[in-house]
């Protein structure tokens, strides 16, 4: 099948360095990693794979995969980003080729006008999906290749979170248990506003128990991940997908959770715990030591590995082809 990828960002999304306490321009920037991923994915598959990149690519892309600086016209499909809706192909008419579309955030939560939504929009969970009266979703797919996994763990719980959306991700839910339970703390994420930055670090530094490290990538990012007792995202918002639950299981590191979105659909009872009320939380974060990492890491392997996310998008490219 001969499949054109497109998408807004510049190649690769993938950072290997982290900016710190630094701002960055993309502090999450999942979406677009999981569309790099995808395309490895796909070509490994045996599909040739064009990826439109119109900021182009700093880097070689995944062996079967062609950077293309127009869209192709004769691919059998068009796979996109929401945010590449704007790009006035995408809304030509006379564009006969099958499309879809992958919106990884519930629209409802930012101010953006990205029209009907239709039955060629994908999204990452089932729970968004049905949120917004669809059906169609991929989970997404991170490589483990980028992960360590460690049994062993410190003496901390992690917080990981854009801190563009950091209340919203529920980051006063977790200072504030870090402060009246006394665990230690630490909180990972950047933002574009250094402004923000600045007012996160002073919050942090006003309790002993809680660091601020901000933006952290690569090994760090792993190391971090892999240490920790738990991942906690108490998110308050109808999340799309959470894609640090996936990457905490694939460290073998359990997950402390609200109800939230798609988070019941992530994380079942064996690699983590759901909360809704404080008493749950303390609950959680006093028995999260009983989860094995192993079968963290074995679920993770099972349902969030890109290849797997890659022939369920094969099997939703077959459907649109029907």
């Amino acid at each position: 099948m001969q499949i054109m990828l497109s998408s807004s960002h510049r190649y690769p999304a993938h950072r290997v360095e982290g900016s710190g306490l630094s701002a960055t321009q993309y502090p999450s920037g999942s979406a677009y990693m999981t569309q790099d991923l995808l395309a490895r994915g796909l070509a490994e598959l045996g599909h040739q794979v064009s990826y439109f990149l119109r900021k182009g690519a700093a880097a070689r892309l995944p062996d079967g995969v062609v950077l293309v600086h127009e869209p192709k016209r004769d691919a059998d499909i068009h796979h996109m980003l929401i945010d590449t809706d704007e790009y006035l192909y995408w809304k030509d008419q006379s564009w006969s080729a099958p499309r879809v579309t992958s919106c990884h955030i519930d629209p409802r939560l930012i101010d953006r006008d990205w029209g009907e939504i239709t039955d060629k929009w994908i999204f990452p969970s089932r729970s968004l999906a049905h949120s917004l009266g669809r059906e169609r979703f991929v989970w997404n797919g991170i490589n483990p290749e980028e992960y360590v996994f460690s049994a062993t763990k410190q003496d901390y719980h992690l917080f990981m979170a854009p801190m563009d959306w950091a209340i919203r991700k529920g980051l006063d839910v977790a200072i504030n248990l870090a402060r009246s339970i006394g665990f230690r703390l630490v909180v990972a994420g950047s933002s574009s506003n250094p402004e923000l930055i600045n007012e996160i670090r002073e919050i942090c530094q006003a309790a002993p128990n809680i660091d601020y490290v901000g933006d952290v990538r690569g090994a760090v990012k792993a190391e971090l991940l892999a240490g920790a007792r738990s991942l906690m995202f108490p998110t308050k918002i109808n999340e799309a997908f959470g894609l640090v639950i996936a990457e905490a299981l694939m460290s073998g590191t359990p997950v402390v959770c609200s109800r939230n979105g798609a988070c019941p659909e992530l994380v079942s009872p064996d690699v983590g715990f759901l909360c809704d009320t404080e008493d749950e939380y303390i609950s959680a974060l006093a028995n999260v030591g009983q989860i094995c990492p192993q079968r963290c890491r074995e679920k993770a392997l099972r349902d969030f590995h890109y290849g797997r996310m890659a022939e369920a998008f094969l099997h939703e490219y077959g459907r649109e082809l029907a």
